[in-house]
């Protein structure tokens, strides 16, 4: 029988077989067993000694917190290391308030993870009381290490970040089929940009839509983060009806800490200027409308217009709307002198 035993509740399989790989490394004598919620490791606690607890914060139908204070209703003397991919220092006062020997935030770095294991089983002699759970300052965070923990924390196969041109500042997985990429992208970009379009007719000064497309083989999530960067983030039924609200609580959470790394990485974010800004004009009815009003002069003529004005009419056209020569055309002058032009009628 194993000298110690380590009990990892994770419901996410690739982050506890991941710390399972990890402590097999150790040289000691340890048996290390998985489970994916907290209600089989309560029955496992009943039955099985327990020497330390390594449990995700949140958890299918309980918190971290709930399930370490059942287990050490079993096992007293029971080490708790907790870990979660939120940053949120009140949770982190929570945990620490709660009795818990540590806490990792998603990625784990797995160094200081084994370290925290090998000193809190007595595995090695150290003369250094254990460290505090220490509120950590979230706003010297990576870019990819908060979209890797956004992804575990929402079980995510891809979260992508991206400016308002659709250039892709940082990822985390990849799309099922990366072939689809970037006509994805620009569909979300259009998408996006009539939406922000509305927002401004209505008024906001903050744009916050959230588009949320489900029912297909992947859910999707499309967000702002300020208004000149978006996230996109795909994964199975996260847009769900009891999912959904979580995964708008967990991205809310995280988003301050996201703007903050892209600040670091562009300078600060900047509401555009709502009041002063103008919209190009760019739409088909208001390209036809200026049209209009430009031919508006000939229209209004009621006498039978002659051959030279109607030139001189189309070649001011042409210089004003000039196009780059092309060899294949012929222009109405040389039509003329080729036959090919109505003749004149000076009646």
């Amino acid at each position: 029988m194993a000298k110690y035993r380590i009990l990892i509740v994770e419901d996410h399989r690739e982050v506890s077989r991941l710390l399972h790989s990890a402590l097999e490394t150790l040289e000691h004598d340890l048996e290390v067993v998985e489970m994916p919620s907290g209600e089989e490791a309560i029955l496992d606690s009943s039955r099985n000694p327990i020497d330390l607890l390594v449990a995700d914060y949140r958890l299918p139908g309980m918190t971290g917190l709930e399930l370490m204070r059942k287990v050490r209703a079993n096992h007293p003397k029971a080490k708790i290391l907790l870990i979660t991919g939120q940053s949120d220092p009140k949770i982190r006062k929570t945990i620490a308030e709660a009795g818990a020997d540590g806490f990792f935030i998603k990625p784990i770095v797995m160094a200081d993870f084994l370290d925290a294991v090998e000193r809190h089983l007595g595995l090695v002699e150290t003369l250094l009381p254990p460290e505090p759970i220490a509120v950590e300052n979230g706003n010297n965070r990576r870019l990819p290490d908060l979209l890797v923990g956004l992804r575990q924390e929402l079980a995510a196969i891809s979260v992508f970040l991206m400016d308002d041109t659709g250039h892709i500042l940082a990822r985390a997985g990849d799309l099922p089929d990366a072939n689809s990429e970037t006509a994805l992208i620009s569909s979300l970009l259009a998408i996006n940009s009539a939406g922000q379009k509305v927002s401004r007719l209505l008024g906001q000064k903050v744009i916050s839509n959230w588009y949320v497309f489900d029912g297909g083989k992947y859910d999707l999530i499309f967000a702002p983060v300020g208004s000149q960067h978006s996230m996109l983030i795909l994964g199975e039924k996260i847009a769900d009806e009891n999912r959904i609200m979580e995964a708008v609580r967990i991205f809310a959470s995280t988003r301050a800490l996201i703007e903050a790394a892209i600040s670091k990485m562009t300078g600060p974010l900047r509401e555009k200027d709502v009041e002063t800004y103008q919209e190009p004009v760019t739409t088909p009815l208001e390209v036809v409308e200026k049209n209009v009003r430009e031919l508006e002069p000939l229209l209004k003529v009621k006498k039978k217009i002659k051959t030279a004005e109607l030139n001189q009419f189309w070649d001011e056209a042409a210089d004003k709307h000039r196009a780059p020569a092309n060899p294949d055309m012929l222009s109405y002058e040389q039509a003329r002198q080729l036959g090919l032009a109505p003749q004149d009628d000076e009646s």
